[in-house]
């Protein structure tokens, strides 16, 4: 174990290590005169010149990457063109709340998924099946904003049950303490989880209704429900741990949609507002952070399930 945690250490090391030289050089190419952006289009060209050669903006690519790797080594983000901010507090103030809205709806998800997932396999074909099936399908080739509508029509016009407004305070535990502010968020963050999380569940409890220590246990007379918690739970449930583990990125451009749409102050709201004014120190930072929860996520999605299931080999 220890010598796979070490591989897949440097790894991640250097799959993130891509990724920021990917983001930084796309960046460049989009704008390669930082001053201009900081500026003004109005500022004379001599004094965006200046101030290019001032942050050393006039070097080669090369050498500006090389200098924001040595940032980065130290902890250092950047700079905010926009805010004058440093870039890590500004994405530090608002990442715990951004946390709490993802960690909220995929627990939620998870919850409504699982069990469902599992009883659509164990009444395969059935009309609670299909009817599962038809609605995951819909809900999942529904795009998350045209949702977040929906229900701000449905629950915030039609019926005034929750504001359509999220809670504006800067706690991130306002999720908690707040719920009726922040039901249609999380709500909109999971349902379309559901939907993928279901049917990937249901495909995995099928497989696992087919092997061998399904037909044994129910051969002994054990009763369905232990079958079901005891045996068939714990092995279906492996393959949806790597799933997500791969979807973190995902939860958080699903942030961006619901932050926006109803205005809840986190990572989300601030990558868009930075995207307006063109502050592409905040917009590298932020994909940095979407490569790093992608990363952390498969790694320790692996090692549960490594841990969870000893027939995966970990020399390989």
């Amino acid at each position: 174990m220890t010598w796979y945690v070490l591989r897949r250490l440097v790894v991640s090391f250097l799959v993130l290590l891509g990724i920021s030289a990917v983001v930084f050089f796309l960046l460049h190419l989009v704008s390669d005169s930082p001053g201009r952006v900081v500026l003004g289009q109005r500022a004379s060209p001599e004094a965006v010149a200046a101030f290019n050669r001032d942050n050393g903006f006039d070097r080669p690519v090369v050498a500006q990457y090389v200098s924001y790797l040595g940032q980065l080594a130290q902890g250092d983000l950047g700079r905010s063109y926009k805010l004058n901010e440093n870039v890590g507090t500004l994405l530090w103030q608002n990442a715990g709340r951004s946390a709490m809205l993802s960690l909220a709806g995929l627990v939620l998800a998870l919850v409504i998924a699982v069990p469902l997932g599992i009883l659509q396999a164990v009444r395969r074909n059935s009309l609670v099946d299909r009817a599962a099936t038809a609605l995951s399908y819909v809900l999942y080739a529904t795009p998350s904003f045209l949702l977040g509508l929906v229900l701000i029509a449905v629950f915030s016009q039609a019926l005034p049950v929750f504001p359509a407004e999220a809670s504006q305070s800067h706690s991130p535990w306002v999720v908690f303490t707040d719920p009726r502010s922040m039901a249609l968020p999380v709500i909109t963050l999971a349902v379309t989880s559901v939907a993928i999380f279901s049917q990937y569940q249901r495909s995995a409890a099928l497989d696992q209704l087919g092997q061998d220590y399904i037909r044994v246990a129910r051969a002994k007379g054990l009763p369905e429900r232990l079958i079901l918690t005891r045996h068939l739970l714990r092995n279906a449930c492996l393959p949806l741990i790597t799933l997500v583990g791969t979807l973190v990125p995902t939860l958080l451009a699903g942030n961006l949609i619901v932050e926006s749409l109803f205005n809840y102050p986190g990572l989300g709201l601030l990558f868009l507002n930075s995207l307006q004014r063109e502050d592409y120190p905040v917009l590298l930072a932020y994909t940095l952070v979407g490569g790093v929860l992608t990363v952390a996520g498969n790694f320790v999605a692996d090692l549960v399930v490594a841990a969870a299931d000893r027939r995966i080999e970990l020399r390989k």
